[in-house]
């Protein structure tokens, strides 16, 4: 790839068991710019994840002890950091439960380390954006709810959809008052919804705009997320438009 490697900053941790393949990746990893540790069996992921700052994470599915799903579903217990799946298969079972389990992408081993690359700076960049667009566009909708407040309803009121409030300049996202704990890729998907309130976005469209790929990706990808994100903000909010895709319910 020709792009510039990344600052050494950058934390990841991979967790595979296979000592060739989780050396293949450090050393590739490194090439880039990235910090990389290790561990090989899910448990010593675990540690490793508690035991230092990381800033993603790359679990394989099979592991032996404490399996990737299992460590993927403990590691969201506690932290939204992003994590990439590793698997030997690319069967829907392996992919479903990885994304079921809280992982924000996947990968089919043997990994194209281009591939692996370009997705990882994908997850670090939405760990990390700023969504001025949304900021700007979003405008208080019939029905919106948006607070009556001095300046008219400006960027810094939170949209207002319901009992859910996204406060669009502290990244929060609120629900009758709770707030609700969403990972990157969960927030940019609802704040993709938010732009539009009302409208259909399908798949392909999401897939672009909320995962950055510019090339065809795996619409099981949203639509695990789209579950996952109904269960924390009400199963009501986005609707199912069959044969479409999703819309953000206004009321």
């Amino acid at each position: 790839m020709s792009e510039s490697p990344v600052p050494s900053t950058v934390s990841v941790l991979v967790v595979e068991d296979d000592a060739v393949i989780r050396r293949a990746v450090q050393l590739a990893l490194e090439r880039y710019g990235y910090e990389v540790s290790v561990a090989e069996d899910g448990l010593g992921g675990l540690e490793a994840f508690r035991s230092a700052r990381h800033d993603l994470l790359i679990l394989d599915v099979m592991l032996p002890g404490l399996d990737g799903i299992g460590l993927c579903r403990r590691i969201r217990d506690e932290s939204l950091v992003p994590i990439l799946m590793m698997s030997a298969r690319s069967d829907a079972l392996d992919v479903v439960s990885g994304l079921e389990a809280g992982a924000d992408d996947y990968v089919v081993k043997p990994v194209d380390i281009g591939v692996m690359v370009a997705r990882i700076r994908v997850l670090l960049r939405r760990a990390t954006f700023h969504p001025g667009a949304v900021e700007a566009a979003a405008e208080p909708g019939p029905g919106s709810g948006s607070s009556d407040s001095s300046d008219g309803g400006s960027g810094s009121d939170p949209l207002v959809f319901g009992d859910l409030a996204i406060d669009l300049r502290g990244l929060t996202v609120s629900r009758a008052g709770a707030t609700v704990p969403l990972t990157p890729t969960e927030l940019r998907l609802l704040l993709a919804f938010a732009e539009h309130p009302g409208v259909v976005l399908d798949r392909r469209r999401l897939l672009r705009e909320v995962w950055d790929y510019g090339w065809e990706g795996d619409t099981r990808v949203v639509d695990l997320c789209v579950v996952r994100l109904r269960k924390k903000i009400g199963a009501d909010r986005i609707k199912t438009v069959r044969g479409f895709g999703y819309k953000l319910d206004r009321s």
